[in-house]
C-alpha cells in the first residue's frame, strides 16, 4: 500500500505539471496558430477533458459503494489532479478566445445571446465558466479562504459535468460522453441511497477527502 500511495502522489504531481504546462502554452498556440490543430487533435483534447472529468465524478461514489475494496478510496486523492487537468483544457480554449478578442469576448458575456438556448450556448458557457471557477479554487489558499463554502463551490463540478456533457452530446455528437453520464448518474444515485441506508445495507458515511 505504501508503494500504491507513492504512485498516487507521483501521478498527482504529473497531472498538475501537465495542466500548468498546458495553461502556459495551449491558449497562445490556439490563438495564433489555430491551423496546427486538426479536428482529430481537437477531439483528442476534448476526450482528455471529459475522460478526466468522468474519473473525478465516478471515483467518489464508487469508493462509497465498495468501501471494502482497499485500492478505491486512495484514488479519491487524484480527483484534484484529474479535475485540474480537465478544467485546464476547457479554460485554455476560453483563454484563446480572450487573447484573440478580449473586449469582444468579455462584453459578450453580458448579452442575451451568450446565455441563450440557441445551439445550446447556455450549456456550453455554463460548462466553460464552471471550469474557470473550479480551476481557480483548486488550491490550498482558496480552501482556507472559503472555509466551509469551499465544498459548496466544488459542487459546481456537477454543473460542469452535466452542462458540458449535454452540449457535446447534442451539438458535437460525441456519444461516448452520454455513456459517461449514465454511469456517473447511476453510481451517484446508488451511492446516495447506500449512504442513507436505503439499499438494505448498513448505512455508511464516507470520510471527506
Amino acid at each position: 500500500m505504501k508503494t500504491y500511495f507513492a504512485f498516487i502522489r507521483i501521478t498527482q504531481e504529473a497531472l498538475l505539471a501537465v495542466s500548468v504546462a498546458m495553461l502556459a502554452t495551449l491558449p497562445t498556440v490556439l490563438a495564433f496558430n489555430p491551423d496546427l490543430f486538426t479536428d482529430a487533435s481537437m477531439a483528442f483534447l476534448y476526450a482528455v477533458a471529459h475522460t478526466a472529468l468522468f474519473f473525478v465524478m465516478m471515483i467518489r461514489p464508487l469508493s462509497d459503494l465498495f468501501p471494502s475494496v482497499p485500492y478505491l478510496r486512495p484514488l479519491v486523492i487524484l480527483r484534484k489532479g484529474a479535475g485540474v487537468l480537465s478544467a485546464s483544457v476547457i479554460v485554455s480554449f476560453l483563454l484563446a478566445k480572450v487573447i484573440v478578442d478580449p473586449s469582444g469576448y468579455l462584453s459578450s458575456i453580458g448579452t442575451g445571446a451568450y446565455w441563450s438556448l440557441h445551439n445550446l450556448a447556455l450549456f456550453a458557457h455554463l460548462g466553460d465558466l464552471s471550469a474557470v471557477v473550479l480551476l481557480a479554487t483548486s488550491n490550498a489558499l482558496s480552501k482556507r479562504v472559503l472555509g466551509k463554502n469551499w465544498k459548496r463551490v466544488q459542487r459546481l463540478s456537477y454543473v460542469y459535468f452535466y452542462a458540458s456533457a449535454l452540449y457535446v452530446t447534442l451539438m458535437l455528437h460525441t456519444t461516448y460522453v452520454l455513456v459517461y453520464v449514465v454511469f456517473v448518474t447511476l453510481a451517484t444515485v446508488f451511492a446516495l441511497l447506500k449512504n442513507r441506508g436505503l439499499l438494505g445495507a448498513e448505512s455508511y458515511t464516507p470520510k471527506q477527502a
